[in-house]
């Protein structure tokens, strides 16, 4: 995957439901706090800086360091260390599912959002560690 130079702001103003343009709008900027980097677009996902990985099977590649979509049914949140390793701040959070290193989130005004800056802070920090030796990674922005 690479960054994609559309914009952002247009990307956002064609995602539906509105609820999902109002919770892109508020995860850019949570975003940006937590990163100190300015998002991009990877296709229909905004990412912000970037990264390359490396698994033991050789298959590599680039993503986002932290990076969401505002899809149709919820905004997904990807995240490279997978959920299982914020099990515990994700009973707090509020109503969401999750699939291995996704995060599903209908209604950002039901979550809190203390709690998932947490996460993506925590997130964020296993990245620039560089992952794990299962999981290489390598920050290139």
């Amino acid at each position: 995957m690479k960054p994609t130079g559309d914009d952002v702001a247009g990307l956002i103003s064609r995602s539906s439901p509105a609820i999902r343009r109002r919770d892109a709008e508020t995860l850019i900027a949570l975003l940006q706090e937590v990163t100190g980097r300015t998002p991009q677009t990877w296709g229909t996902i905004i990412g912000f800086g970037s990264c390359h990985y490396r698994y033991p099977t050789g298959n590599e590649g680039d993503s986002g360091l932290i990076c969401f979509a505002p899809r149709k049914n919820a905004t997904t949140i990807y995240l490279l260390d997978g959920v299982g390793a914020h099990a515990e701040a994700l009973a707090a959070l509020g109503p969401h599912t999750t699939g291995v290193g996704c995060l599903y989130i209908k209604d950002l005004e039901q979550i809190d959002l203390d709690v998932l800056r947490g996460i993506l802070a925590r997130s964020l920090a296993w990245v620039e560690a560089g992952g794990t030796p299962e999981i290489q990674l390598t920050v290139t922005s």
